[in-house]
């Protein structure tokens, strides 16, 4: 598997790892962890820019492989 990811496999990843869909605005999916507190907003792209990539894989600390393994 390439290093390009969906919004959706980005989803699919979150919802292992606890995280839930709260809602959408636009193309934007807000996804919420009642358990640590946290919300992380994904857009819904067929393909996720590096750049953005990064800094949701950075927020809810998962490296490139550990996204890869829930996906």
């Amino acid at each position: 598997m390439s290093n390009t990811f969906s919004g959706n496999d980005i989803i699919k990843a979150l919802r292992r790892l606890g995280y839930i869909i709260d809602h959408q605005r636009g193309s934007h999916i807000f996804l919420h962890n009642l358990d640590k507190n946290h919300t992380i907003i994904v857009p819904n792209h067929k393909e996720i820019r590096k750049g953005t990539l990064h800094n949701i894989l950075k927020s809810v600390k998962l490296s490139i492989d550990d996204l890869k393994k829930l996906i």
